[in-house]
């Protein structure tokens, strides 16, 4: 298994422990961002389901970008060509997920299930992961964000 794949299905058994899709992807990067568990967990907890469970971006996209921003970001304010690089990694980022995944969007990914956004996240149960792209599309975001990493040393 290749390194890509190794961080996919770590960040799919974190969102099938529990986690929500951001905490999923950030948590398998946790340890290359020097970030304590609970310190990944809290960061990304209001990226799940397309940020506060609206439906909005894909939260396992939000973690990636998050992952990538504390391993590849810039610091320099002014620093415009540096800017540009980070830009264009997350936009790669985005167009091989939505190549892969078909869309960017979590109400997109979601369209086949029932349910509406809102506050109250769905119970955990083993119908619950059966029904959900949610653990196919977090290990997706996490191998590509470690070949991008991987492309970009």
């Amino acid at each position: 298994m290749t390194a890509p794949e190794k961080k996919g299905q770590l960040a799919q058994e974190y969102f099938e422990s529990g986690c929500n899709c951001s905490q999923a992807v950030l948590l398998a990067f946790a340890p290359d961002c020097g970030l304590e568990r609970d310190t990944a967990l809290a960061l990304a907890s209001s990226f799940g389901g397309g940020f506060g469970r609206m439906r909005e971006l894909c939260g396992a996209l939000s973690g990636a970008g998050m992952a990538l921003g504390l391993l590849r970001g810039y610091t320099g304010l002014e620093d415009k060509p540096a800017k540009q690089q980070h830009y264009d990694l997350i936009q790669r980022l985005c167009q091989r997920f939505q190549e892969e995944q078909g869309h960017l969007r979590c109400a997109d990914l979601l369209e086949k299930l029932q349910g509406e956004p809102g506050p109250e996240p769905a119970d955990r149960t083993p119908e619950y992961y059966k029904a959900r792209p949610c653990g196919r599309l977090v290990a997706c975001a996490a191998r590509l964000t470690q070949e991008l990493l991987e492309e970009t040393a």
